[in-house]
């Protein structure tokens, strides 16, 4: 029987740093899934295109991406706490510019606050997780970042639904995240406590390797197409499925909002229940099986006499163990001396897949129609599996001890 190196042991959580990051994953899942409900409805408020939705994500996916390379060493100058604080403030101040600004050129500003400030909270509290809470709390710290992304959808049809407009929707969430960076400034000084923990368990050994000798390894190359492929298919699917089941298939808004809301609901049950079985199944049969169960969602999706509540419910219910699960494993499967600069490039990445991928279905759907969308999606989820399939035979295989 082929065996593979354990994960690094980790301290067992202090409940009041559980509960602060499951706040912080909240937060960061409450706006990421609004803008596909919100886009027809901002797309005629100020004029756009289709393809126009790329130039909102990839504004915030470039700031995401220069702050999950700074986080480390904002980590490091602030303490944990006080970044949170700051980075969820930046979101809550993003939002309330959603919620006002006159012109899209501003619109675009806001979209800077919003990413920068979830790329710091994402890297941060993924690299802090890896190595201190396992893959079981990773995988429930993923699912509160799934409230929060079917929490905003609700919150936005249901206003779109009474007439109360797009803007509306931002300003809620702008004061619902306001309220966190408060609780987080006031409770910051609680993190300090977690780089000792209780107990006879050292703390985690501070990785010495640098990040030159991280890119050379190609596992961590792997790693980093596997989130950039598969954060790519995740918003896809739930920034574009509302346009498409809309405008594209004719249903009605309150009955494409609830399709889209079932799908981060998927991602959000998926992750809970993985949390429950990822010790027993392990992560990495939990990956190879739900890879290829989100080609099978994607198909459904694909093909318009299918309920479209059934693919998106199978494809969020597939995706949801994916992202904690790679995580996880990351230490694993780089190396502790080079993972914390690891889940720095390997969030970078899923951020420009968040940037590039829906913004290529936009582009497809402006020169060939919304139709080309489903299946773009089922291509993408095959090459997950692909990809993971590669990523697997290369990471999982035997090493020599060093």
């Amino acid at each position: 029987m082929r065996r593979v190196n354990p994960s690094p042991p980790v301290p067992r959580p202090r409940p009041v740093l559980l509960a602060l990051a499951y706040l912080a994953f909240i937060s960061l899942g409450l706006p990421d899934a609004v803008l596909g409900v919100a886009w027809p409805s901002l797309r005629s408020t100020f004029g756009l295109s289709q393809a126009m939705m790329g130039s909102i994500l990839g504004t915030a996916a470039v700031a995401y991406f220069i702050s999950g390379l700074l986080a480390g060493r904002l980590m490091r100058a602030l303490n944990l706490g006080l970044l949170l604080a700051l980075s969820t403030g930046s979101v809550a101040l993003g939002l309330t510019g959603y919620a006002t600004v006159p012109l899209f050129v501003l619109f675009l500003a806001a979209a800077c606050f919003i990413g920068f400030g979830s790329g710091a909270i994402d890297s941060a509290l993924n690299n802090y997780a890896a190595q201190n809470f396992g893959p079981k709390h990773m995988a429930w710290l993923h699912a509160a970042y799934s409230v929060g992304a079917a929490t905003g959808p609700v919150l936005m049809t249901a206003l779109l639904a009474r007439g109360a407009g797009w803007r509306t929707g931002y300003a809620v969430l702008a004061g619902v995240l306001g309220t966190l960076a408060l609780t987080f400034l006031v409770l910051r000084r609680k993190w300090g406590a977690a780089e000792r923990p209780q107990g006879d368990v050292a703390p985690a050994e501070v990785p010495t390797a640098s990040a030159m000798e991280a890119v050379r390894r190609p596992r961590v190359w792997l790693q980093i197409l596997t989130f950039f492929v598969y954060t790519g298919l995740e918003v896809t699917a739930g920034q574009w499925s509302f346009t498409v089941l809309t405008e594209g298939r004719g249903l009605h808004t309150a009955a494409a909002g609830t399709c889209v809301s079932l799908y981060w609901g998927s991602l959000l049950v998926g992750r809970i229940l993985s949390g429950f079985v990822v010790e027993h199944l392990g992560p990495v049969r939990m990956l190879r099986g739900s890879t290829v169960l989100a080609v099978v969602g994607s198909l459904l999706f694909a093909i318009p006499s299918v309920p479209p509540a059934l693919g998106l419910a199978l494809l969020g219910l597939a995706l949801a163990p994916i992202f904690p699960a790679l995580m996880s494993e990351t230490p694993r499967r780089v190396g502790l001396d080079v993972s914390a600069h690891a889940v720095g490039f390997q969030v970078s990445a899923a951020t420009a897949g968040v940037a590039a991928l829906p913004s290529l279905a936009g582009i497809l759907a402006e020169l060939g129609g919304l139709q080309l969308i489903a299946p773009y999606m089922l291509g993408v989820a095959v090459l997950l599996t692909v990809l993971h399939g590669v990523l697997s035979a290369v990471a999982d295989r035997p090493q020599l001890s060093r």
